[in-house]
């Protein structure tokens, strides 16, 4: 009877401790819940364009556009031409 208890006493104790160093090396785990965040990355305002109308003693408008973005330099060219109806 007494090797019973005995028996039963271990098995429990066995038990008990190997969930609980199962418990413990779970929550130690850094990769169960690894998450890699991407950092914030700046982003760089546009450069405005720069625009210098001329007008000549004719009443004629030229100017000069200049900027970093070609595609905003055709836009600002075409929309003064028709702003000021040049064709």
């Amino acid at each position: 009877m007494v090797i019973k208890r005995l028996l039963i006493f271990t098995l429990i104790t066995l038990f008990i401790s190997t969930f609980a160093f199962a418990q413990e090396k779970k929550d130690n785990n850094p990769s169960f819940k690894f998450t890699k965040e991407q950092p914030v990355q700046q982003m760089k305002p546009k450069k405005p364009l720069r625009i210098k109308v001329h007008r000549n003693s004719k009443g004629e408008y030229s100017w000069d556009i200049t900027g970093d973005n070609v595609d905003e330099i055709i836009k600002a060219d075409t929309r003064l031409k028709k702003l000021l109806k040049i064709e």
